[in-house]
Formats: C-alpha cells, structure tokens, sequence
C-alpha cells in the first residue's frame, strides 16, 4: 500500500513538472510574436484562446456527459471568478508586461505567485503548511533571488520598464487567487471539467473585451507567422499545461503545485537564452540549481 501512495505521489509530481515545463515556453512565443510582427497583447491574447477554445468545448462536453453529480449555482460563480480573475487578467496582464521587460525577468517576477499562494493557503484557507514545503519554498525563492541579481543588469532605461514589471507583478496576484481557488474545487469537480469550464469562462471574459475595443484597434489576424505562434501558445502554452497542472494538483495539492512550478523560471532564463539572445549568468546558474533542489524536495512530502 505505501508503495502504491508513493508511486500516485510521484506520478503527480511528473505530471506537474511537465506541465511548469510547457507553461515556462508561454513567454517565449509571446516575446517571439511581439518581435517577428506588429501584434497587441490583446490581439495575441484572443489567438490564443479562439484556438484552445475547441479543446475546451470538447473536454466540457464530454465532462458533462460522464458528471455523477450537478455542479451548483455557488460552483458555478466560483468556476466562472476563477476563470475571469486567474486566466482572462492574469494572462492580459502578463502579456502587457511582456510587451516591455524580458523574458526571464517576467518569469521572474511571476513566480512570486507560490508565495502568495501559500500565505493565501495558510492564514486564509486554513492549510497547515508542511516542513518540507516551508524548506522547499525557501530554497526555491532564495534560487530566483539569486538569479534575479543577474537579470537586474538587463538594461532597464525603457520608459515602460516598471510599468511591465508592474503588470507581471499583477499577474502573479490574481494567479495566486486562482491556484488558492482551484485547489478547494478541483477535487469537488474533477481536474478534467474544471479545467476546460474555467478556461471557457476565461475565453469569454477575453472575447467579449476584444469586441468592446476592437473598433479602437485593427490588426491582420491571418498573417501567416501570428497564425503559427497563435496555434504554439494555445496548444503547447495552454492547453496541455493547463490540463496537467489541474491533474498534477488534485495529486500533489495546490501548496506542493505552487513549489513544483518554481521550476518555471529556471526554464524560461535557459529557453529565452537560446531562443531570444537573451544573456545569462553565473548568478543564473546557481539560482538554477537551487531552484531545483528546492523542487525536488516536495517529492519526499511523504516520508517526512
């Protein structure tokens, strides 16, 4: 039997890594789509969603084929506020940022988010927090402090600099209220339906702000390369990591999840150095392994 907990254990920590993984390339295409064309966050954000939104149609249906139980009204505001405030803001302003800071130093400045997370778990839900995820938390943070030494030498003469960071900083509120919130309903409602209504919702709330703006704004939604990294950020952004982080955190629980996707920072810096010519640093690297050993350490949440 304790084997067979450790192996569900474990199984859920892969699943997570692997969707922090996908998620970390988001800033990539994002960074990559702002330099190879002349796209708005808002534009990108709406490629984004229309493309991923069949996958979600489809998982919701199919959900709800296979409920054994009706959701309630109260759920159903719950699903649709988490969808609003954790996909729809938080990738608005996440792509506004991007638009004026790099790459490793949005994903930076984004994982500040398991801090909340946790605070947001512990003083307000009423989680106990674990020693293991007390020492994994502070080794991860003290691993993105250390590297983020190296990214304040990226030059920071921009006008919109600390605007960027500013909305980044934003994103990582709401995303924290969201994984706090999705750690009560997803074991309600299962990681598979609350993953696709959460982003329907999301979808919608991007959708309907596109049509409010979109006579102040006209943009070539159909240019071959926006197309491209259209279908990259839902698929391999979106849709796959938001499936498996839901999974990963009905195993592992929404604190360990909040740990495990420290690693997204580490991955970004690497990607974003060989992707964008972004520089990266001694203080990088050892913030690097810092970062995973605090990672590795919330698999062992059950032996101590």
């Amino acid at each position: 039997m304790l084997k067979n907990i450790n192996l569900k254990a474990s199984g859920g920590w892969l699943i997570a890594i692997t969707g922090a993984l996908l998620f970390s390339t988001k800033a990539i295409f994002v960074k990559l789509a702002f330099q190879h064309t002349h796209v708005t966050a808002l534009h990108l954000l709406v490629l984004r969603m229309l493309f991923s939104m069949p996958f979600y149609v489809f998982a919701g249906l199919y959900s709800h084929q296979k409920a054994t139980h009706k959701i309630t009204q109260k759920q159903w505001l719950l699903i649709a506020s988490m969808g609003i405030l954790g996909y729809y803001f938080s990738s608005l302003f996440d792509f506004i940022g991007l638009q004026y800071i790099s790459a490793g130093l949005e994903r930076l400045i984004l994982f500040l988010y398991p801090t909340f997370t946790v605070l947001i778990n512990t003083f307000i839900l009423k989680t106990r927090l674990k020693r293991i995820q007390l020492i994994a938390l502070i080794l991860t943070y003290l691993g993105i402090g250390i590297a983020f030494l190296g990214e304040v030498q990226i030059d920071t003469t921009s006008n919109y600099f600390y605007y960027g960071s500013f909305m980044v900083f934003l994103c990582a509120i709401t995303y924290s209220i969201y994984l706090s919130g999705s750690g009560k309903l997803v074991p309600i409602i299962g990681p598979t339906p609350y993953t696709a209504y959460v982003m329907l919702f999301a979808t919608a709330g991007v959708f309907i702000h596109f049509l409010l703006t979109a006579h102040t704004t006209t943009y070539a939604f159909f240019e071959p390369n926006l197309l491209l990294y259209g279908i990259a950020l839902a698929i391999v952004a979106t849709v796959l990591p938001s499936f498996l982080l839901n999974i990963g955190m009905k195993k592992v629980g929404s604190n360990n999840i909040a740990i495990i996707t420290s690693i997204g920072p580490v991955s970004t810096i690497l990607q974003a150095h060989f992707f964008l010519n972004e520089p990266i640093l001694l203080l990088q690297i050892i913030g690097t392994l810092l970062v995973i050993i605090g990672v590795l350490l919330t698999s062992l949440k059950n032996s101590i």
